[in-house]
């Protein structure tokens, strides 16, 4: 597992409908070009922020940017959110690179994010 103070919002996913031209404005507003380019993703890490776009809200069908929290244990937090009030929308499951992602929501339908890196 890597290294990570727990429970810190690290990764911001955001829907995009036109990759190309998001990715101009968020190089801008940053001032850096991407670190990760493919059709499906462009991401870009800022002094340990990760914002990332996602074409078309992906297979995940996000309509609003999604933050996430990085958690030590993606099981027990998703266990204590649940039992806090918090609905499951998408479970834990890997990513790529032993990263797990789950998304659940909040009483008002807000989504929230949690991320285990293994």
């Amino acid at each position: 597992m890597t290294d990570v103070s727990p429970n810190v919002i690290r990764t911001v996913l955001h829907p995009v409908s036109d990759l190309a031209r998001a990715k101009a404005v968020y190089a801008a507003v940053l001032g850096i070009p991407p670190q990760a380019e493919s059709p499906y993703y462009v991401g870009f890490d800022v002094e340990g922020q990760h914002i990332g776009l996602v074409p078309d809200g992906g297979p995940q069908g996000m309509t609003s940017p999604v933050a996430y929290w990085h958690v030590p244990d993606i099981e027990a937090k998703l266990a204590e959110v649940i039992a806090a009030g918090a609905i499951v929308k998408e479970a834990a499951h890997e990513v790529g690179g032993g990263r797990l992602v789950a998304t659940v929501t909040d009483p008002d339908g807000n989504v929230l994010g949690l991320l285990q890196d293994r």
